[in-house]
């Protein structure tokens, strides 16, 4: 590692470590976040989520697609509450995050709003083929669980790449691409793994999210971190290739 690189990788972990300078719009998720932690009335969550209209259809959209494809029989929420509880609380919150993270890489001048819209595009499409497998198999796993877990199939990359923009635009002279290639090529699994601690992601997304990429194992046959490595091993993406 040059010393270039080193210190571009010091400087990404530190604003990785920033979850404001991340996320960007905190009004929902701090709020949502306690709302959750609090475990009270369900009305609180939904009335939070209601605040933001866009977040709630986001919310409705998801719940939706999640079950019409791992469900063959499915019935449409009817209201937002009912896909609040249907959503159960962990999955609720990390919808909101990707929600609001989407939102802050479309803000990224280019070339980096390209790039990153291109791990996004990635990721959906993970996400929408890891639930349609559960389809061919026989099991309790909830699908929301499943793309949830696939949305930060590649969250290192984007948070990465999001914080070498921001570290760009506040250098004086232009860092080029290939060094946060470097980096991310080499250090794509310590900038993850830091990501989740530091942005307040609940602990058992980041377990799954170690499963599915072949870092740690699981005896649970029910595991969504399973059902994503297949996925990932797929398309020869994961971190501990099999």
């Amino acid at each position: 590692m040059t010393e270039l690189v080193h210190q571009v990788f010091s400087q990404i972990r530190a604003i990785i470590a920033n979850e404001e300078q991340v996320i960007g719009r905190r009004g929902i998720l701090i709020p949502l976040k306690k709302a959750i932690i609090a475990d009270g009335d369900v009305r609180n969550v939904v009335d939070i989520i209601s605040s933001d209209p866009a977040l709630a259809a986001h919310l409705l959209w998801r719940s939706t697609t999640a079950h019409a494809a791992g469900v063959a029989n499915n019935s449409k929420n009817r209201s937002l509450k009912d896909a609040l509880i249907r959503l159960g609380q962990v999955n609720i919150y990390r919808y909101a995050f990707s929600f609001y993270l989407k939102e802050r890489l479309d803000e990224l001048p280019e070339p980096y709003k390209k790039l990153v819209q291109g791990y996004w595009r990635l990721t959906e499409s993970i996400a929408a083929a890891a639930v349609d497998s559960l389809k061919d198999i026989n099991s309790q796993i909830d699908p929301d669980e499943v793309q949830t877990l696939a949305l930060f199939s590649v969250f290192g990359q984007i948070i990465a790449l999001t914080a070498f923009a921001y570290l760009n635009a506040e250098s004086q002279k232009s860092i080029p691409l290939s060094v946060i290639k470097e980096i991310i090529d080499n250090q794509q699994q310590t900038l993850t793994l830091e990501a989740f601690d530091s942005l307040g992601l609940d602990e058992e997304l980041k377990d799954e999210f170690m499963i599915a990429h072949n870092l740690r194992q699981t005896r649970n046959p029910n595991s969504a971190g399973l059902v994503l490595r297949r996925i990932l091993s797929m398309r020869g993406l994961l971190l501990n290739p099999l």
